[in-house]
């Protein structure tokens, strides 16, 4: 028994020093939970790695929420299409699925005051990120001051 809890204690020391927190959490819970016994090494594994896949995607979604600093937590299936903005609906679900970032695109949300430019960039914003991107927030007098400020720097030609 003591040999088990040795073995048990170097695992778990060792998945801290490979940088794998969640899989040791889940390894402590399986040992302490009986209906874990039944399953198969295999399916043990899998569950271990299946907890750190999770975990780590939580960590770098929540990461990359707070660095794009979106002022409003807003998502596209929020979207109110039914007044009269000018946008469609089409349109937003494509630009949603985030292919404007694989073609090293941006978007420039422009409008009248009280349309909800805010809410619709921020919305794709978090489709993006949804989707593995990161993606920053910005008003465009700050956006125009930074890339001012850039030029000047020489990090932007």
């Amino acid at each position: 028994m003591k040999r088990d809890y040795m073995l048990y204690n170097q695992t778990i020391e060792g998945l801290y020093a490979l940088r794998l927190p969640a899989m040791a959490n889940e390894l402590a819970t399986q040992r302490e939970q009986a209906s874990y016994q039944a399953l198969s090494f295999e399916e043990r594994l899998g569950l271990l790695v299946d907890k750190e896949l999770t975990e780590r995607e939580n960590r770098r979604l929540q990461r990359y929420l707070k660095q794009a600093k979106l002022r409003d937590a807003a998502v596209v299936e929020d979207i109110d299409f039914h007044r009269n903005r000018g946008i469609e609906r089409a349109q937003i679900l494509s630009l949603a699925e985030a292919g404007w970032v694989k073609n090293h695109h941006n978007i420039i949300v422009v409008g009248p005051t009280g349309v909800g430019k805010t809410y619709l960039g921020c919305a794709l914003a978090n489709a993006a990120i949804r989707r593995g991107y990161s993606a920053l927030y910005l008003r465009a007098p700050r956006m125009l001051d930074d890339l001012a400020i850039a030029r000047v720097d020489g990090r932007l030609q």
